[in-house]
């Protein structure tokens, strides 16, 4: 038996079309094109736009801070159009952990399957914290229990999760119908915030569109310089066009969890159609918005005044208009809401690949019969998000949302060019054009971010993922199906859906 391993594409395919793996129900089609791109939508505008606008501009970038959006929005689009490939192709649950065991083997599966849970329980978790201080300063709760500094445990991020984790359970479509309302609202304020922000830019606050480089001052050193620094031993310096390049790093976690939307692929109506548009629509809109939110943000007030915690709510208050930082708030409020819900539903939906599998415990894996989702996986994956968001203070760890994204998205480029080596007989609805050059330089633009966070980041992404290998040496390397010579239900192509 060997770790590399791969699994038929036949197979994927018609196990997407059967059960969970124990004969029992599979997941239920119940998903439109809309749907999944409210889901997409729900799960990228969140924390990043809200805070991350003001830091990098501070900091890194500038007014430039415009640009490292854009950036961070191409590089993430490349990603997007081979998940459209690969998510068209093979619509299955699971989405890069699927993708690398049909064609990378089974260890490198493995790993990007517990490195995206990695991603989206410490998301969810971070965004729930998050979460409750702004629900706390909208409605003057008591900081001690909705607040990250001084709280022993944070009673409103654990009470979100359990609510928001039980909406996941109860099933898919009522999960699409909460997050797509949510979407409405903060993309409305966010439509707002660049219709109403226009009217107080000044160009004087956007020149110098990008500010000279200067050395940084007390750079960071050790394990929390970014890697490349420590590669090549660079002296640290921020903006100038080397800021704007860092500012792209850190921004591009505004745009990580897109991917979500190939893990419903065994839930959409028409996945062949709608999981590229769920995917390239998610991306294009929130680019857009990103765009035209921090274009607004940094001309409204001079990027060196720009608050770093609430910047947009701030640059607003900067200019007489107090009463829009409270429909900030609300947006903040509403979008860090449908944050949590998507990674709890993606976070149910790997589980069940990876158990269906065999990887984890099959029994983990089984659809409840009435609601049709992995009820007791996602009920796990909710408690121990919970727990991680009540009693920890998780923004040290932030980067590792990053890295775990951009790890998965690295190895969904590499599969695209191999499985068409590999199948160049599969029925490709969407294909990504330019291939191989573009999955490749997707990848390697990808690895760049990735060298651009720090060192500690990439030391605690290798303990998380050292311990995925211990577990599936222990368990999933000889219980999985294929070990067991069980495919999956077989290896014929399901009807064009």
């Amino acid at each position: 038996m060997s770790v590399l391993r791969t699994k038929p594409i036949g197979d994927v395919l018609a196990q997407g079309e059967s059960d969970g793996g124990d004969g029992g129900p599979g997941l239920r089609r119940r998903l439109r094109a809309r749907d999944l791109t409210g889901f997409g939508i729900g799960i990228v505008i969140g924390t990043g736009i809200f805070t991350l606008t003001g830091i990098e501009a501070r900091d890194s970038a500038g007014p430039g801070v415009v640009i490292s959006f854009a950036i961070a929005g191409l590089v993430a689009l490349l990603a997007a159009l081979c998940y459209a490939e690969l998510a068209s192709s093979v619509p299955t649950a699971g989405s890069a952990y699927t993708y690398a065991y049909a064609t990378m083997g089974e260890i490198v599966a493995w790993i990007i399957g517990w490195d995206l849970l990695l991603e989206f329980a410490l998301g969810a978790a971070v965004v729930a914290r998050g979460w409750s201080g702004y629900l706390a300063e909208l409605v003057g709760l008591p900081t001690a229990w909705f607040g990250e500094e001084g709280s022993v445990v944070n009673v409103g991020a654990i009470g979100i999760v359990l609510l928001l984790g039980v909406v996941a359970i109860v099933g898919v479509r009522e999960s699409a119908r909460v997050t797509n309302l949510l979407v409405l609202v903060k993309v409305a304020i966010c439509v707002f915030i660049v219709v109403a922000g226009l009217f107080f830019v000044k160009a004087a606050n956007l020149t110098p569109f990008i500010p000279p480089a200067r050395p940084a001052d007390g750079g960071e050193d050790g394990v929390r310089q970014p890697v490349t620094q420590a590669l090549f031993g660079l002296e640290p310096s921020v903006f100038g066009f080397v800021g704007v390049l860092s500012a792209a790093a850190v921004v591009f976690f505004a745009y990580t969890g897109f991917e979500a939307v190939a893990n419903l692929g065994e839930e959409a109506r028409r996945p062949r159609r709608d999981l590229t548009l769920g995917l390239l629509g998610t991306l294009l809109i929130s680019t857009v918005l990103y765009i035209g939110v921090s274009l607004v943000v940094v001309g409204m007030v001079p990027y060196t005044e720009i608050d770093r915690g609430a910047p947009i709510a701030a640059a607003f208050n900067a200019v007489g208009a107090e009463w829009a930082g409270i429909l900030v708030s609300i947006a903040a409020v509403a979008g860090l809401t449908s944050v949590i819900l998507v990674d709890l539903v993606a976070m149910g939906r790997i589980g069940f690949a990876l158990g269906r599998d065999g990887l984890i415990p099959p029994s983990v894996a089984k659809v409840h019969p009435r609601w049709g989702t992995p009820y007791r996986i996602s009920a796990v994956m909710t408690v121990a998000v919970a727990l991680l968001a009540g009693f920890l203070p998780l923004s040290a760890l932030a980067d590792l949302v990053s890295i775990g994204a951009l790890a998965a998205f690295v190895l969904v480029s590499v599969a695209v060019p191999i499985l068409r080596r590999k199948r160049p007989d599969l029925d490709r609805p969407f294909r990504v054009p330019f291939s191989p050059v573009l999955p490749i330089g997707s990848a390697l633009a990808c690895l760049y971010l990735m060298l651009n966070l720090s060192v500690e980041t990439w030391l605690r992404f290798g303990a998380w993922m050292l311990l995925g290998v211990l577990i599936y040496v222990g368990y999933g390397y000889r219980n999985n199906r294929l070990a067991q010579g069980s495919p999956a239900a077989g290896s014929r192509d399901p009807a064009p859906v």
